[in-house]
Order: structure tokens, then C-alpha cells, then sequence
């Protein structure tokens, strides 16, 4: 029996602002079975798992599910609201949003992790939680004996930066390059100008660029344009263009631009999986680059 079995699900208050629905609270979901969620939009364990949280949202509403997502940032350029908006409607959530910019509602659950989720029945009593990734056939169901039914699970497959990573051939950990959580290691490299902040490097004169050695499919780097225009960059692995091995942010020359602050897929490998070298290097001043993830 889980340790929240005789928690009740404590109030959902604090947040910056409500998407997609008025405030929620506690008393008004008595009756329903309650999945929350916890997320920021830049978390690639979060990505993979969310395909499951919007699948299972549009099909047990009709059953008593209310789904409520709860963000709360780890970089400081999630605060913006409206690019929470934007990412809510980027990955068609439906379902409620709450922007827990202060920390609120993750603090009232006691909340440590993106992604997790915590299952709440009729009663408000939180039945069960999930942290991280996987688990999906036993957290369905949950969901399902939390209803009172019972049928065939859902067939769920994220594409994209959405999809399963590839764990058998997934060997390089996340990677944050800021001062405050950052650990310098021979697997990565700046070149040219930079400065390194409390949350990430940033880019003091065009043309820098950061190389990476790394060995899994999927290559991601977390990063935002600050309050500067749309920034061009440009991928090599081992030095030559992408070609079928780009990832969703990039072309097969390697081209991307950085417009907004989120998790850019720079390399999906094509073919056999082995270890590379990537090199990113940005047209323009100001980019941060905040954290490596791979898939």
C-alpha cells in the first residue's frame, strides 16, 4: 500500500494562473478520479511520458477522469506564462494547466520530480504515485480500478521528441552546463566567446559554438534566445551535415533557429547507434544553452 493511501490530496492554490479551466480545488473533484501531473516544458523525461497522460485523459473523461497538469518551472525563462500557453497548445493538452510558477502546489504535495504523478480517488485520497518515466500499463490500471472498470489498455506511441528513447544504446547522461548544476568534463568543450551563468552558458560574440561527445540515439540541448531575436545554428556530427540522422529542430544540412526557450532535438541517429561527436554553432550573441538530454 502506497504511503499516500490515507493522504488526502491537499489544496491546489498559488498558481500564477489557471489554462485551459477556472481554479480547480479539491472540493469541486469530489466524485471524480484525479490524475495530477507534474511537469516543466524542457523536461525530456516529461516529453516521453506525456503521449500516455494525453492519451488516458481523452479516453477515461467520459468515465469520471479530470486530468490536471501542473507546471512548474526549473529554468527561469519557464516562468512566461504564454510560452506555457504555447506549449499547451503545441502538444494539444486539453486537459487543465496550472502554472505553478511559485512553487505552491508543489509544495503542498511535498513534490520532487518532473515527471510525477500522483492518483487520486473519488474520496481525494491519493491512492498511488509514479515518478520519472515508464510504469504505463500499471498506472492505466490504476486509473481504471480507481473508475470501477476494466478493459483493454490503450495502444500509446509518442513520435517526435515524444518518442520512447532508445535505452539499450542509451550510455551519455543529462548534462547542465550552467555554474550552479554544471560539472566540467571531457565530453564537452565552448568555443569562442562565452560566459557561464548560474543556469547556463551564454553566447557573447557570434560564431561559438559547443561540441559534445555522446553516444545514443536521440540528442537534445535545452535553450532559449534570451531577449534577443530569433538566433540561427548550425549541427555537424562528426563534422558533416545531419543528413537522415537530423532531429525534429534540425534539417538535413543541419540548420535550425532558435526562437523561444524549450528542449530542441538536434539529432535523431539513423542507422546504427554509436558513439559521435556533435559540434552547435550559433549565427548570433546571446544564445543560452542550459542542459544536454539524449534519448
Amino acid at each position: 500500500m502506497s504511503v499516500f493511501s490515507r493522504l488526502h490530496m491537499p489544496p491546489l492554490n498559488g498558481a500564477a494562473e489557471w489554462l485551459g479551466s477556472e481554479p480547480l480545488s479539491p472540493e469541486g473533484l469530489e466524485g471524480k478520479v484525479v490524475l495530477v501531473d507534474f511537469w516543466t516544458l524542457t523536461c525530456i523525461n516529461w516529453l516521453r511520458t506525456e503521449p500516455y497522460i494525453r492519451a488516458w485523459s481523452n479516453a477515461y473523461r467520459d468515465d469520471g477522469l479530470v486530468v490536471i497538469g501542473v507546471h512548474t518551472p526549473e529554468f527561469s525563462f519557464e516562468h512566461d506564462v504564454d510560452l506555457v500557453r504555447a506549449h499547451v497548445a503545441e502538444r494539444e493538452i486539453a486537459y487543465p494547466v496550472a502554472v505553478d510558477n511559485d512553487y505552491a502546489i508543489w509544495s503542498a504535495f511535498d513534490n520532487h520530480y518532473w515527471p510525477a504523478e500522483y492518483f487520486i480517488d473519488r474520496e481525494g485520497i491519493i491512492r498511488d504515485t509514479h515518478f520519472g518515466e515508464g510504469r504505463y500499463e500499471q498506472s492505466e490500471r490504476q486509473i481504471q480500478k480507481l473508475l470501477g472498470i476494466e478493459r483493454q489498455l490503450i495502444s500509446v506511441e509518442g513520435v517526435g521528441d515524444e518518442a520512447e528513447a532508445d535505452w539499450d544504446h542509451l550510455s551519455t547522461p543529462e548534462t547542465y552546463l550552467g555554474w550552479a548544476r554544471g560539472e566540467r568534463s571531457d565530453d564537452w568543450a565552448l568555443s569562442g566567446k562565452w560566459s557561464t551563468e548560474r543556469e547556463a552558458v551564454v553566447l557573447d560574440e557570434p560564431g561559438g559554438s559547443i561540441s559534445f561527445g555522446f553516444h545514443a540515439r536521440d540528442a537534445h540541448l535545452v535553450m532559449s534566445p534570451g531577449k534577443n531575436d530569433p538566433i540561427p545554428f548550425r549541427v555537424l556530427l562528426d563534422g558533416e551535415p545531419l543528413g537522415a540522422s537530423h532531429g525534429v529542430h534540425t534539417d538535413e544540412d543541419g540548420n535550425g533557429v532558435l526562437k523561444d526557450g524549450r528542449m530542441y532535438q538536434l539529432i535523431r541517429q539513423a542507422g546504427e547507434i554509436r558513439g559521435r561527436m556533435l559540434e552547435i554553432t550559433f549565427l548570433e550573441a546571446g544564445a543560452e544553452a542550459h542542459c544536454f538530454t539524449f534519448g
